[in-house]
């Protein structure tokens, strides 16, 4: 699919293994997102436009790659995001953070926003959203465009697990924001979570299952 990425690395796959285990537990979830997040924070960055600056090695004068322009924005969407976020800004740790608050109707299925805060000059930076699970859409969607309102304007939405009618319904609303995942699962079930899937992100990762 156009604008689609599936992280298929090995290391990728097999800790998504572990994750989807129901044997897991918190702790062991919570350092495979961190893990995991990591390998898929690579993968998002791969196309960043470098530049150059003049060092000094301990052999010799030279012009070394830098990455260009302003630094990252990494946008987690409450509550789950800040799983991969942990690992990313290990990665990344001059990144600035944007945090979109959101939840689930568990009637409707809609996003619900209640917070939201991020840096005043986002307009002049690569956002990368995340959020472990891209199901109905409607959170990242939601989210995505609050982030736009504020003058977002160069997006890319990273997740773990992506339902097809998930994808769908993003690329619908937002064409021109690129999808990052590690697996496209095989559909939504009638609650919309993600079959196989791995359960709640947020409750495995915190403990409130």
């Amino acid at each position: 699919m156009k604008n689609l990425t599936v992280v298929d690395h090995p290391l990728v796959q097999h800790k998504l293994t572990l994750m989807r285990d129901k044997g897991t537990s918190t702790a062991g979830f919570r350092r495979l997102l961190k893990e995991i997040s990591l390998l898929l924070c690579y993968e998002v960055t791969r196309d960043l436009k470098l530049t150059t600056k003049h060092i000094e090695t301990p052999m010799q004068e030279m012009e070394a790659p830098v990455i260009a322009g302003k630094k990252l924005v990494f946008a987690s969407i409450l509550r789950a995001g800040n799983g991969l976020l942990e690992g990313m800004l290990e990665l990344v740790p001059s990144a600035r953070v944007a945090h979109v608050g959101l939840y689930r109707d568990h009637e409707t299925l809609e996003a619900v926003e209640y917070y939201f805060k991020a840096p005043d000059d986002i307009a002049d930076r690569m956002v990368i959203v995340v959020d472990p699970m891209l199901a109905t859409a409607n959170s990242a969607t939601m989210a995505i465009e609050k982030l736009k309102e504020r003058g977002a304007n160069n997006i890319r939405f990273l997740c773990l697990l992506a339902a097809p009618e998930g994808i769908k319904a993003f690329q619908t609303a937002l064409p021109d924001v690129p999808i990052f995942t590690a697996a496209i699962d095989e559909k939504l079930n009638e609650k919309g979570y993600i079959v196989p899937g791995l359960g709640d992100a947020g409750d495995r990762m915190y403990g409130t299952k």
